[in-house]
């Protein structure tokens, strides 16, 4: 197990990289982080002689600590209430992108994990890498068999990397969250829990390919959108291999429109394939930016990198569709009340008053275009009163918050006129009858009822393991508990944890919480 020194020691380094960049320079003035971690930060930043003034790169000081810290920026780009908007909005421009690893590493990567010849996989590939990335790089690769691929493999090492410094984020969040306070509020654990759910993901080739196969069967009927082919012959933990696409970047605004595209209804089709995983399938591609979304010769979106997915449970989606079709709608004391049923405002807060700030937020919103207002600053607008209704942070929306900011930006870049509100209220509009309609709720009853009769044998009979029939082997008694001597915490040894405790909790809060007051 890491010593608590060497996480002290890492959380010093990154430290003094974030300060150098006065990227820890907001949290001097917060009211909201303990006055001892004020203090630290403000000595951090006198030791690099930095001053307050100057601009504050936050993607520059996550980019220098390291690959893990990149993948982390991203993640708090979603967290406006943890880092601010001026970082937010810093750290959603943060490039994945780091020099290549020479092509002899990369072959001998793919050799290793396949246990045989380069040459018996490929009849070419292109030693230059199409992209390269913090844990993986892409070469374009044609087949023994003739099909153009993508090879994706793993930058050797990177497992462990990400694992060495996952291991100090989970210790530092753990020191931040027992402060108490706005700290735990915030749940600091739990977005270093996903955070390292979604990398492992990233860092296990296969799962990321099951992810696109997954996603390929659920918006198979979906017209004009699809997901590449994995090939799953040359797919393993460290390697991946998936139908090469030739298509134009989306971003590709005038290329689009001189290929005579209709950049109108392909940004109405991206808002609508997004609105489909996230609400109907539940399972959506979490990483929608520019540079992974593609449009074919016949106007097909595709898709590309499933390292990052997203899971919303039915109820959830439920939720979710009431919210957004309340919030389309005006209908403000519904969408409270939604609050309140899923238990993301506590019961002691008042309903009718929550509505009201809900109507401050969503009134300014409707009827008008993304150029003007936009789901971003909704979002931001929410976040400005979760702490007023003391809202707990919930980690299974985070990254659609993120994807919904995402495909706004790219919809409005094809599209500046596109009103995000009108394109997604007939959908949910829809959906909502669908799946909450009376003949919905029928149906689940009857689903429901019926599977809790096909439940009773097996219910009766593990009740019948329970109590078996008296006699053989008399019951053993009750043990006593007994303190383990390596539980305790006294004497001398117990002010060393906590002077730990407190170094690590102020070094984290400085890197979690870089430029919370704007």
């Amino acid at each position: 197990m890491t010593s608590s020194v060497v996480h002290l020691t890492r959380l010093a380094r990154w430290g003094v990289t974030l300060a150098r960049r006065r990227a820890l320079v907001g949290i001097e003035n917060d009211p909201n982080a303990p006055a001892m971690v004020r203090r630290l930060v403000r000595l951090a930043r006198l030791a690099t002689l930095t001053g307050k003034g100057g601009p504050r790169d936050y993607s520059g000081a996550f980019r220098a600590i390291g690959p893990a810290a990149i993948k982390l920026g991203q993640s708090l780009a979603t967290r406006p209430d943890l880092v601010g908007d001026e970082a937010a909005n810093n750290l959603l421009s943060l490039q994945d992108s780091l020099p290549p690893v020479p092509f002899a590493q990369i072959r001998a990567a793919i050799e290793s994990s396949f246990g045989q010849p380069l040459e018996n996989l490929f009849s070419e590939l292109d030693p230059e890498p199409v992209g390269a990335a913090s844990i993986a790089q892409v070469h374009k690769a044609v087949t023994t068999d003739g099909r153009k691929v993508a090879v994706k493999v793993l930058r050797p090492g990177i497992r462990e990397k990400f694992a060495r410094d996952i291991q100090t984020y989970e210790w530092a969040a753990a020191h931040v969250e027992a402060m108490g306070g706005e700290a735990s509020r915030l749940r600091p654990r739990l977005t270093i829990a996903n955070f390292k759910r979604w990398t492992n993901s990233e860092l296990d080739l296969r799962r990321e390919a099951a992810s696109a196969s997954e996603l390929a069967e659920q918006m198979a009927g979906v017209p004009g959108y699809r997901i590449p082919t994995i090939d799953w012959d040359r797919t393993n933990g460290r390697v991946m291999t998936i139908e090469w696409i030739d298509g134009i970047k989306i971003s590709r605004v005038d290329d689009l429109r001189a290929r005579g595209h209709d950049l109108a209804a392909i940004s109405e089709k991206l808002v609508i394939s997004f609105l489909t995983q996230a609400i109907s399938t539940g399972f959506f591609h979490a990483d929608m930016h520019q540079g992974n979304l593609f449009v074919e010769d016949d106007g097909t979106i595709v898709a590309i990198d499933f390292g990052i997915m997203g899971r919303i449970d039915r109820r959830a989606r439920q939720w979710l569709a009431e919210i957004l079709y309340g919030l389309t709608t005006g209908n403000y004391q519904r969408v409270a009340e939604i609050h309140f049923e899923a238990q993301y405002v506590p019961s002691y807060h008042s309903v009718g008053e929550f509505a009201t700030a809900l109507r401050a937020v969503g009134e300014p919103m409707r009827g008008k275009p993304v150029k003007e207002l936009s789901v971003g600053q909704m979002l931001d607008g929410l976040f400005a009163i979760t702490r007023d209704f003391d809202m707990q942070t919930q980690p299974h929306l985070l990254l659609l918050q993120k994807t919904m900011v995402m495909v706004e930006g790219i919809a409005t870049q094809l599209n500046p006129d596109i009103n995000m509100w009108d394109t997604a209220a007939p959908y949910v509009r829809e959906w909502i009858r669908d799946e909450l309609g009376p003949e919905a709720a029928l149906a689940d009853r009857l689903k429901q009822d019926t599977e809790t009769l096909l439940r009773l044998p097996g219910l009766i009979r593990r009740v019948e393991d329970m109590f078996p029939p008296k006699g053989g082997a008399p019951e053993a008694p009750p043990l006593p508990t007994i303190a383990l001597l390596t539980d305790r915490r006294e004497g001398p040894s117990r002010l060393g944890y906590v002077v730990a405790g407190l170094a690590g909790a102020a070094a984290v809060w400085g890197a979690m919480a870089a430029g919370w007051i704007g």
